[in-house]
């Protein structure tokens, strides 16, 4: 079989771009070959290997999208509002839904035997020390939306919560309280809305990542497939992934992962230029986010250049060493009885109120479910194929069970501390009478929280590197995703292509927001996301099948 190792010279001299397996592990007996689809070229000096059809197709589509809605951008915004608002009345329940799937699968393969597989063979070793790992995982997942949310969303859901339902003429809920609100109850109204902000930063949007990583690390580390999502599909489709049903998969993952990561670069960067207008007085409006947009797309180039144990790695430890240090800042010089307790008070009051807010029918909560819960669900599957690949690639050598829990508990633990902290602070600024952010924007809520505390001007300034180099690190880690599946499954591709991708992607999130702004950022996010849960359901299935037929370990 062309997958498997051997001595000869020939292995040696061209790579295929996975490791092999070691120890006991069950390839599966293809005829393919990584990369043998592959265009490898080298015009002008330049080195390429590239999947014609894969790349081909996808890069057209995406340049003519940059093309047409910087060319028409209120005919875009049109659409891209239509789109968000067809697929928030009819296909909420389906997103929720398919969520549920995600964790409770997670949940159960930790407790079973399954658990004791190892990712990469019976005897491999892990590529990364935990601090490294854990690092890895929670910057390139989720750092870009802390920073947006961390203040405005606990504030929006006390406040929507405290003032109750309301409801319209046609008799249809106006408010957009979480659940059944706590009208004139602060304290009730605290809870419900620090639930509701930490059900969509725990479990949920952490089994998605897991689900799509475990998927693709087993097939290809333990499998021999190439690291592309296509081979999750090989339990369904056999040798027939190879031709176009598996290209037309790769595809539709390259358009989710490029609108998930542009939705998170254009919120970066709104944020990252409302931290500069309101600390140096820069300019703000769409010339300066485009020039921020490209500076910073310029040094993850430089990041994208160096590889990932170079660049990703010491970016991503970095900005976590940033992200502890504000983040004790808040707790120690803000309420900090009130975070230390509200900590285990809002975990208790997520428990509780999850079986409801993970309810996919009969809610009454529309505009909650549909505007925030639909929006995030879709935003984190569109992420998926982006964080999932890269949590694979660096998460061989952990076992099932090692591997889950890590991903599950550890960033929701964190999110849930940051929430916490930063939601606290900002709803007991609001109870003492100021009202800053409270009518601030939301790029600005953060900031303005900031500046009622000690050193103002220099955690702010904090706060604009941490989400800079969470833009650099999300823009870096997703251009070596694009192009591992560009390339056909090769994980140690030509830079050049790597380059390519993360110019892509900066050019995608400029013409976002020049196209409609945040709206149209959340607009594409829900659009990519909803024919990607389909994939993700079906790896479900493929997931269960490829662990059952490896080797456990004792």
């Amino acid at each position: 079989m062309d997958n498997k190792p051997d001595n000869s010279p020939d292995t040696h001299e061209e790579s295929v771009g996975v490791p092999a397996p070691e120890g006991a592990a069950n390839l599966i007996d293809t005829d393919y070959k990584i990369g043998q689809d592959n265009y490898q070229a080298s015009p002008m000096g330049v080195n390429i290997d590239l999947h014609g059809a894969v790349f081909s197709f996808s890069s057209l589509v995406v340049l003519a999208f940059v093309i047409l809605t910087l060319a028409l951008p209120d005919q875009a915004a049109s659409w891209f509002d239509g789109a968000k608002n067809w697929i928030n009345a009819n296909m909420s329940w389906f997103l929720i839904g398919a969520a549920n799937v995600f964790v409770i699968l997670c949940l159960a393969l930790i407790v079973s035997p399954l658990g004791k597989v190892r990712i990469g063979g019976a005897k491999a070793k892990p590529d990364f020390s935990y601090l490294g790992w854990f690092s890895m995982l929670f910057a390139a997942g989720m750092g870009v939306g802390l920073m947006f949310y961390g203040v405005s969303e606990p504030m929006s859901h006390y406040g929507t919560a405290l003032g109750g339902i309301s409801m319209g003429e046609d008799g249809a809920r106006t408010d957009w309280a979480p659940l059944g609100a706590a009208a004139d109850n602060p304290a009730a109204a605290y809870s419900l809305g620090m639930a509701a902000t930490i059900f969509h930063w725990g479990l949920h949007p952490w089994a998605i990542y897991a689900i799509v990583a475990l998927s693709l690390a087993i097939f290809a580390y333990n499998k021999g497939l190439p690291l592309t999502v296509r081979s999750m599909f090989y339990p369904l489709l056999g040798e027939r992934i190879w031709g176009w049903p598996g290209h037309l998969i790769d595809i539709l993952a390259v358009f989710a992962t490029l609108f998930g990561l542009a939705t998170s670069l254009g919120i970066g960067a709104q944020q990252a230029a409302a931290g500069l207008n309101h600390l140096f007085d820069v300019p703000g409006g769409n010339t300066t986010l485009v020039l921020l947009i490209s500076a910073i797309t310029a040094v993850a180039i430089v990041s994208i250049v160096l590889g990932v144990d170079k660049g990703v790695k010491r970016l991503s430890e970095m900005n976590m060493v940033l992200a502890f240090l504000l983040l004790m800042f808040v707790i120690f010089v803000g309420p900090t009885l009130l975070i230390a307790t509200g900590f285990f008070k809002n975990l208790g009051s997520y428990f509780v109120e999850l079986p409801f807010l993970s309810n996919p029918f009969g809610r009454e909560d529309a505009n909650f479910s549909q505007g925030w819960t639909t929006f995030y669900w879709a935003w984190w599957i569109s992420w998926s194929p982006f964080v999932g690949m890269f949590i694979a690639r660096v998460s061989r050598g952990r076992s099932v069970r090692e591997f889950l829990t890590a991903v599950l508990l550890v960033p929701s633990t964190v999110s849930v501390l940051w929430m916490t902290a930063f939601g606290t602070t900002a709803i007991e600024q609001m109870k003492n009478g100021f009202e800053g952010a409270t009518n601030a924007d939301l790029p600005v809520k953060l900031f303005e929280v900031l500046s009622q505390m000690p050193l103002a001007e220099i955690t702010s300034f904090i706060a604009i590197v941490l989400v800079i180099v969470f833009f650099v690190t999300s823009s870096d880690s997703g251009s070596l995703v694009i192009d591992t599946i560009t390339a056909g499954g090769k994980i140690d591709a030509p830079k050049p292509q790597r380059v390519f991708w993360g110019v892509i992607e900066g050019a995608i999130a400029i013409a976002l927001l020049v196209g409609g702004g945040l709206a149209a950022l959340q607009s594409a996010a829900v659009a990519a996301g909803l024919p990607f849960t389909v994939v993700l359901l079906v790896g479900c299935y493929a997931i269960v099948k490829g662990l059952m037929s490896e080797p456990r370990g004792k």
